[in-house]
């Protein structure tokens, strides 16, 4: 993870001078005691100068402290949440986490604002934050693309961040991750973990960005056992966006494939993600041994207390270090727009290991890290 560091401030200097002006004597007998008062009135001279030095120096520290701190304190980001906001236990939870970060380690102050249940109002808000001075904003998902196209532009002074989307402009950094690698290897560890051969894929909404998801979880199981069956099921197609916040719908996706003979059920839907760890649960205490894979964040350490034994493991997206990162750039005023990429090689996604439950396949799992980080294993982004 990227290490923690202070943001930096221009120290300012600056710098004085004193003088003296001796009397001569007016009398010749005089002239030793006047030589004796100037090698003094010297000496006092020159200690006032390195006292008075002393006090430009350590005025011109606290001068600098100060300024430091207030770069630090005038940074007031502004976040936009995605469909469902803070609370989902995944997407939207890890943006936060990011923020509430920077809040405790940099010292910025934040305002958060979360869309309507159909998102028709994702530009108003960035417009809002914007105009209340807040920089940067942040839109959390590739679905604030149109959003940011059109608000950017009316605020060039203000720097923008979208998660998980490509848009090319001086004032939007793109924060992009390589969720198949991720989904790979939480694939590698459902197949280990399967006992029935079949194994379940929910996906919130089915875009690009999540058949990213899909194709590495897929290939992952492949690699592994090649004879395994993978289920896959959509919560809703575009433009209805609703599969992110639906856990009723999840519920019913991962009873139906528990049905169907699956043991591990991998849900890449934010919160409706929620609705599958319900019916996984649900399963085990019916007698059925199957298990659930989290997604985004470590679920497990979110889940609800029933659900946690049955989690195996997460794939992880390092949402909270990506928003992070860029707020810590842009208070040391070197976050400038282009593309940030967080991949395996990166620790920008990676697996869970919160519970234990796949400390027995350790090996098998970082065997497979090794190998996509290496370049040996190419994991494909599309299904």
């Amino acid at each position: 993870m990227a290490a923690v560091l202070a943001p930096v401030a221009a120290l300012a200097a600056c710098g004085g001078s004193n003088s003296s002006t001796a009397s001569p004597g007016s009398v010749a007998t005089s002239a030793a005691g006047a030589a004796t008062s100037a090698a003094q009135s010297g000496a006092g001279a020159a200690t006032s100068a390195a006292q008075s030095g002393a006090g430009v120096a350590t005025s011109a520290a606290e001068s600098g402290a100060g300024t430091a701190t207030s770069a630090a304190t005038s940074t007031k980001v502004g976040i936009v949440y995605d469909i469902g906001g803070k609370g989902d236990k995944s997407f939207n939870d890890a943006a936060f986490a990011g923020v509430t970060k920077a809040k405790t380690d940099l010292g910025i102050d934040f305002e958060e604002r979360s869309p309507n249940s159909s998102g028709t109002d994702r530009g108003d808000l960035m417009q809002q934050l914007a105009q209340a001075g807040d920089n940067p904003v942040i839109g959390v998902g590739f679905l604030f693309e149109d959003a940011i196209k059109k608000v950017a532009p009316k605020f060039p002074k203000t720097q923008f961040a979208i998660i998980d989307d490509v848009v090319a402009a001086p004032n939007i950094t793109s924060l992009v991750f390589t969720e198949e690698q991720s989904s790979y290897l939480v694939g590698v560890a459902a197949a280990l973990k399967s006992t029935s051969g079949t194994v379940g894929f929910i996906g919130g909404v089915q875009t690009p960005l999540l058949q990213k998801f899909q194709a590495g979880y897929a290939a992952g199981v492949k690699a592994t056992k090649p004879g395994d069956k993978v289920l896959v099921k959509y919560l809703s197609q575009p433009p209805d966006f609703s599969g992110f916040a639906a856990p009723d719908k999840g519920k019913v996706a991962a009873q139906g494939f528990l049905d169907a003979g699956a043991d591990i059920v991998y849900a890449a839907a934010g919160g409706s993600g929620k609705g599958a760890f319900t019916a996984v649960t649900a399963a085990n205490k019916a007698g059925k041994k199957a298990y659930a894979i989290g997604v985004d964040s470590d679920q497990e350490l979110s889940a609800d207390a029933a659900d946690k034994p049955y989690i195996l493991t997460s794939a992880l997206k390092r949402i909270d270090t990506a928003v992070f990162g860029f707020i810590k750039s842009f208070s040391q005023g070197s976050g400038k727009g282009g593309t940030e990429v967080f991949d395996l090689k990166a620790d920008g996604v990676g697996y869970a290991t919160s519970g234990g439950l796949v400390d027995d396949i350790a090996t098998q799992l970082e065997a497979a890290k090794a190998k996509i980080v290496a370049g040996t294993v190419k994991v494909p982004t599309k299904p």
